[in-house]
Order: C-alpha cells, then structure tokens, then sequence
C-alpha cells in the first residue's frame, strides 16, 4: 500500500487489484483539486481544462463529475453548467456525527481482522512525523493511518463511505487549518490508537478514534469561531 506523506491527499483504491481506470483517476484528481481548494467553492467547472491538465479523454472525465456530483462535491446546475460545491460550516457537524459512528465501528472490525503488517506500517507512518512537519504532511499522516484501519476492517462499502466522508472533513480542514493551534498532539493520538490496535482491545481502539475525531472537531470549530471573530472577517 503507498500513501503520499509531501501533503497530498491521496485516494487508494483498497480492493482493486488492477491499476485504477481512467475514470477512476479522473475521480481521484478533480477530487484532489477541490479538496485542496486548487478548485475553489462555487468555481466553474470546464471539462476542456481539466482534459488538458490530467491528459484524460472526455468520458472518464464526465463519468468522473457524475461521481463527484453524487458524493457532493459537485454541483450541477441544469443549462448553466457544473460548480464546485460551496463549504459549509454546518457540514462539520453533520459529518462528525456520521463519522462518529462509522469510524468506531471501522476500528471494531480492525482489531478483529488485522494483522502485524498492518500496524508496523502505521507505525512506521507515525514515526515519519517530526517537528518540521507541515500542517499538510500531518495531514497526510493522519489519512493513512486511517486507510491502514480502514484496509484491516475489510469492508469495502464501509470504506467506500469513510473515503467519502473523510474527504470532505480534510476539504474544511484546509480552509482553516492554518487557524489550527498544533497537530503534534493529534498525531500523537495515534500512537495509542495503535497500541489499542495492536492488543485487540476493539472497545479500547473505538473508544479512542472518537475521542480523537471530538477532539479535532472542537479544534476546527474553535478556528473557525475566531475567523468570524476576525475584524478583517467578510
């Protein structure tokens, strides 16, 4: 399994054997882009310029946007073309109440059905991090430590929806991560995540993922609270 650890959020395809298809790519790039707000909310969305830019042909690049309009990322307004979908705020909220349900659930099953390889590659992922890390690097981090949980949990329609969700979590991370005090000790968290992992300890291992994602929640929200408190605030 490879994850990019320069910032990049990465998508990986966990159950398939074959290199991803070209629509699949397509999916993964455009995705990159709006997460990353290299495509900005509410910005149009044309099909020649991202054919020119990820050298792909017009059908995976449509079957791409299809995608991306039903996981929400996309907007498509009939005669007037495709946006970026706008960020709002009170998806943070939606989105931690899914993922406090589904990540639990995911760290269950992890601890049931993952091995050793697993858990010394996560280890390995953790110890890459160090005091120079960027923001975006503990991002990435973060990411795969989730997809290693989430490849142990084995369940493709769960992980379908936690790659989902979690893209859109890191979408609004990005918009205010610079506001973020320290994501030093949120990494660290891990490291007890995966001792929890390691030991089987499924309640243990649920208990922790929740508390990590409340504690990171509160972070954002505490962020985005003095962005409006801001005097230079729109």
């Amino acid at each position: 399994m490879v994850a990019l650890l320069d910032g990049s959020p990465l998508l990986i395809y966990l159950y398939h054997i074959t290199p991803p298809s070209l629509s699949e790519r397509a999916y993964a790039e455009i995705r990159r882009m709006i997460v990353r707000l290299e495509l900005a909310p509410g910005t149009v969305i044309r099909e020649e310029s991202l054919r020119a830019a990820l050298g792909l042909g017009r059908t995976p690049i449509r079957e791409a946007l299809q995608r991306l309009a039903r996981d929400q990322f996309v907007s498509v307004i009939p005669r007037r073309g495709v946006y970026v979908s706008s960020i709002d705020i009170g998806d943070l909220a939606l989105l931690y109440e899914t993922r406090s349900i589904l990540e639990p659930y995911a760290m269950r099953l992890a601890c049931a059905r993952g091995d050793a390889r697993q858990w010394d590659e996560m280890a390995t992922t953790l110890n890459s991090a160090t005091t120079d890390s960027t923001p975006d690097q503990l991002l990435a981090i973060d990411r795969h430590c989730r997809e290693l949980v989430w490849s142990a949990a084995d369940n493709r329609f769960l992980t379908d929806q936690l790659d989902m969700l979690y893209a859109h979590s890191d979408r609004l991370w990005h918009l205010y991560v610079a506001d973020v005090a320290d994501l030093h000790d949120l990494i660290k968290e891990h490291y007890t995540i995966l001792d929890a992992l390691r030991a089987g300890d499924a309640q243990r291992a649920a208990e922790l993922i929740e508390t990590h994602m409340r504690r990171f929640d509160e972070q954002i929200q505490l962020a985005v609270h003095r962005r409006r408190q801001s005097p230079i605030a729109d």
